[in-house]
């Protein structure tokens, strides 16, 4: 079998035309370079290269092993270019998965952050339902997916625990007045409830709560995304559940008002989900850490700081 060292040496000698100019290259010295060729067309048993005073000449078989050679060092460099941007954050490209409130409440931030230091990074987000995230990353469509409580996961994938947030009742202005009372689930139950549509997690958390409480839940709206609900409670269409940290401005510029329970809502948690099966690129290795990173300034701002990731 002949080594690949030998082919090596053949790429440089017949690139450069020159045993003495390929020697160089290679930090070798010229007998060894010229001892390898004579081995490589002792194993071929042909002559490759017409060795004079101008420098080396390629025989056709020489010109047609010289042919095939070519593009395999061609392809090596190339892979090994490519591995080195991947490993300085020069290039790649990485794929999430994410349902709607992680991708508003804890993406966007990291996203926009990671961008601004690595541009070349390329990023596909596949928005979906916390359902059909995990089924994009099952079908190895995804690097991982951010999706939200409640999960149904099984091996290899495997969810980590990044941060809690809070949902709240959420009214328009019409029903104002409810704002200052403390009201029970079979009270709100009296007005039109707004909720996303079936098969989401969003839907199947608040069915559970209610059911916990021994109330069915049936809203009379549905909204495709979590995203329409605030404008339907804005125009005073019924009454949602809505992420605290994203009903915040709306509820500060008085166009809803929040709603107090006398029953809790449990908080929900957003999930770093990942197939163990999977070998990340560098690029999604180094997001994950910084969503992790955020989160955790997200759960522990530092004193006298907003948790705006910086």
């Amino acid at each position: 079998m002949i080594t690949y060292d030998y082919y090596r040496i053949f790429y440089y000698v017949a690139s450069c035309r020159s045993l003495t100019k390929a020697a160089r290259i290679l930090g070798n010295n010229q007998p060894n370079i010229t001892r390898s060729m004579n081995n490589l067309e002792s194993e071929l048993g042909c002559k490759l290269m017409q060795r004079s005073n101008r420098g080396i000449t390629l025989t056709p078989n020489g010109k047609a092993l010289f042919e095939h050679v070519a593009i395999a060092f061609d392809q090596l460099e190339s892979g090994e270019r490519e591995i080195r941007q991947d490993l300085n954050m020069e290039s790649g490209h990485v794929t999430i998965a994410a349902s709607e409130t992680s991708l508003r409440v804890l993406l966007l931030p990291v996203l926009r952050n990671f961008q601004l230091k690595f541009p070349e990074i390329h990023i596909s987000i596949s928005n979906h339902a916390t359902p059909q995230a995990i089924r994009t990353l099952q079908s190895g469509l995804a690097d991982f997916a951010i999706a939200t409580t409640p999960l149904d996961i099984r091996q290899p994938l495997i969810a980590e625990p990044l941060c809690d947030f809070r949902e709240i009742p959420i009214a328009g202005l019409k029903y104002v007045d409810l704002e200052s009372e403390t009201l029970t689930l079979k009270d709100l139950k009296k007005y039109p409830l707004i909720s996303v549509g079936r098969n989401t997690g969003t839907r199947e958390f608040y069915v559970k709560y209610f059911m916990d409480h021994h109330l069915s839940f049936h809203p009379e709206l549905e909204a495709s995304s979590t995203d329409q609900i605030l404008p339907m409670v804005e125009y005073n269409l019924g009454i949602g559940f809505y992420p605290e940290d994203l009903a915040r401005d709306a509820i500060n510029r008085k166009r809803i008002c929040p709603l107090h329970l006398t029953e809790d809502i449990p908080e929900r948690t957003f999930c770093l989900v990942m197939d163990q099966t999977h070998v990340m690129s560098t690029a999604a290795r180094r997001l994950i850490t910084d969503i992790r990173h955020f989160t955790q300034i997200k759960k522990n701002p530092p004193e006298g700081e907003s948790s705006d990731f910086a």
